[in-house]
């Protein structure tokens, strides 16, 4: 534009006949660009009709051309129409290296065209040519600029649209929707196929890192998906034909600094919803401290217990009535003995060494809970109810 404004009067008028004389030559200066850009590419001729193409590339070249010559207070409709030709070439999806190829590929034409067009004539007329030449290499940089970032603007309205239109899809799966044709949508969408092995997995923390939505991570065959909900997040995991729920597991693990649970493996993803409420079940069965991904195949007693809250409330107050009327810290003693007494496989000795007591300390402990619940550790219903009790107590 600066360039355009030192022009003198008579510069102005010897440069706009040159242009004039141009534009009569358009048609064939629009053929030899097509023809060029089709040397350079085939994808130009794939993504648009030849005519359409045509007919815009005729249109940019003569707004560029007319623009060289227009008064300096004119308006710059070449960067108009590269702002319009950058949105259209983004929605169409035409790479961004060949749009910037096409404008610079342009301009040499031009050039070259208008170097020709002065070619033999007065030495004059050459002269204000080449003072004319930062102002035409000047416009052909803005135009491809302005085309260039309204191009990018418009490619990351379409990723935000599409991943909005995938999130709505998958959401939607999660939640157990039932809408024809849904599942094919979304695993072409996610790139995902519709029948096949998938869990869910859902992890509770307060303070996770808000990443964006299709945060994939590879690993031994399978694939997150990651959706982020007000109070967890869940992932959708696409495993391998014969690929189990361990790796699954030792991929979260470390992963993440609060619990989380895993589903069993459904065979598509129109029966996510049905998965993510197994892995909120799980997720259920780990106490508020705990930090590990479990799973619910190998939490079934305890999913039982949490599945039906009336009921464990029930089966506390029947088989530790007489423990809740203790003291709190006496109360804790003896619930924690009976817990590393069953994690240690029922060994008095390594549970002692965990609780840093004598064996017969934990024998003792022992014989008084079975006192105060009148159960029996050595009787297997009578174990399974204090265990279940257990479970109940520490996640009620």
């Amino acid at each position: 534009m600066g360039a355009r404004r030192r022009r003198t009067g008579h510069d102005w008028k010897l440069l706009a006949e040159s242009c004039t004389a141009l534009l009569e030559r358009l048609p064939e200066l629009v053929d030899e660009h097509m023809r060029q850009l089709a040397e350079h590419s085939p994808v130009y001729g794939e993504f648009l009709p030849y005519d359409q193409q045509w007919r815009e590339a005729e249109e940019a070249m003569r707004i560029g051309i007319q623009t060289m010559s227009a008064p300096r207070d004119s308006p710059r409709r070449d960067l108009e129409y590269a702002e319009e030709a950058g949105r259209r070439r983004a929605q169409q999806g035409l790479p961004l290296e060949l749009l910037v190829h096409a404008y610079r590929a342009a301009g040499y034409l031009v050039w070259d065209a208008l170097m020709e067009g002065v070619a033999g004539q007065e030495p004059e007329r050459l002269a204000v040519l080449m003072r004319s030449a930062t102002m035409v290499w000047s416009a052909v940089d803005a135009q491809a600029a302005v085309a260039t970032e309204a191009y990018r603007a418009t490619e990351m309205e379409l990723r935000r649209r599409t991943d909005e239109r995938l999130q709505a899809l998958l959401d939607a799966l999660l939640e157990g929707q039932e809408a024809p044709g849904l599942a094919a949508r979304a695993a072409a969408g996610l790139d995902l196929p519709e029948r096949g092995p998938y869990a869910v997995v859902v992890l509770r923390s307060e303070r996770r890192e808000r990443e964006s939505y299709r945060r994939p991570v590879e690993g031994e065959g399978f694939r997150f998906i990651w959706r982020m909900r007000a109070d967890c997040e869940v992932g959708v995991v696409a495993l391998a034909d014969g690929q189990g729920l361990d790796g699954v597991a030792r991929a979260l693990d470390g992963r993440c600094s609060g619990p989380g649970g895993i589903s069993p493996v459904v065979a598509g993803l129109a029966e996510l919803g049905r998965a993510r409420r197994l892995a909120e079940l799980a997720l259920r069965t780990c106490p508020p401290d705990a930090t590990a991904v479990v799973r619910l195949d190998q939490r079934m007693p305890t999913a039982l217990v949490v599945s039906q809250p009336e009921l464990a409330g029930r089966l506390v107050s029947d088989v530790f009535g007489s423990l809740l009327e203790l003291e709190p810290g006496d109360r804790a003693v003896l619930l924690e003995t009976l817990d590393v007494w069953l994690s240690c496989e029922g060994s008095a000795g390594r549970a002692a060494g965990r609780l840093y007591c004598h064996r017969n300390t934990v024998f003792n402990r022992l014989r008084r809970l079975e006192q105060l619940t009148s159960r029996s550790l050595a009787r297997p219903r009578d174990l399974i109810e204090m265990t279940l009790a257990l479970d109940a107590y520490r996640l009620g």
